[in-house]
């Protein structure tokens, strides 16, 4: 009985030091941001329309998405050069760091017209579903609230076009439902939500 108690204690603090290797650590994912800040803003508050807004995002999101991005499920030719050398662990805490910080304002001002027809667009299509109320997002979904006019209007294109598909084909199948006058409402909906 003692041995098994030892064995077992052992292995409880093994796998706690080797979980503890990738844990997230927001702070050393402050240090590792500050080269994403000219594209993502400080804090990953993104004033560049075309780049996301990273903060508050979902932290498993966030890491799923650079892993793509890492390994060419997913494209983009301004971060690769960022992201091609990042480690596990980087992608933890860069993750962690971002998702604990507080979105701001995107500064963009909505159509009121698209912004009730973007709304009544995404209760038929049941976009809270996977996004939850509010868009907040939850794991690998991301929070779409808030989130830049210009860069939600690109990526449910490439979604709907499938030139970006590294999701379970979720957004893929939604987004070719939609319209390009669906996918600018909803683009001024979500952008709206603050």
């Amino acid at each position: 009985m003692r041995g098994w108690i030892f064995k077992v204690v052992i292995t409880w603090m093994t796998l706690g030091t080797v979980q503890g290797v990738f844990a997230q650590d927001i702070e050393a994912g402050r240090k590792k941001a500050e080269v994403c800040v000219a594209c993502h803003g400080q804090n990953g508050n993104s004033k560049v329309t075309q780049f996301p807004i990273l903060a508050g995002q979902t932290s498993r999101y966030l890491y799923l998405q650079l892993k793509d991005f890492k390994e060419g499920r997913r494209i983009e030719p301004a971060t690769e050069p960022f992201i091609k050398n990042l480690s596990r662990e980087d992608m933890f805490d860069l993750s962690a760091f971002f998702a604990a910080q507080k979105p701001v304002s995107n500064g963009f001002t909505p159509d009121p017209a698209k912004v009730a027809r973007g709304r009544a667009k995404a209760d038929e299509t049941l976009c809270t579903m996977c996004h939850l109320g509010g868009f907040l997002g939850q794991n690998e979904i991301p929070r779409v609230a808030g989130q830049h006019y210009e860069y939600t209007v690109k990526q449910m294109r490439n979604f709907k076009t499938g030139k970006r598909t590294n999701d379970a084909g979720n957004m893929a199948s939604v987004a070719k439902t939609l319209s390009d006058r669906d996918i600018e409402d909803l683009a001024h909906y979500l952008s709206s939500l603050y």
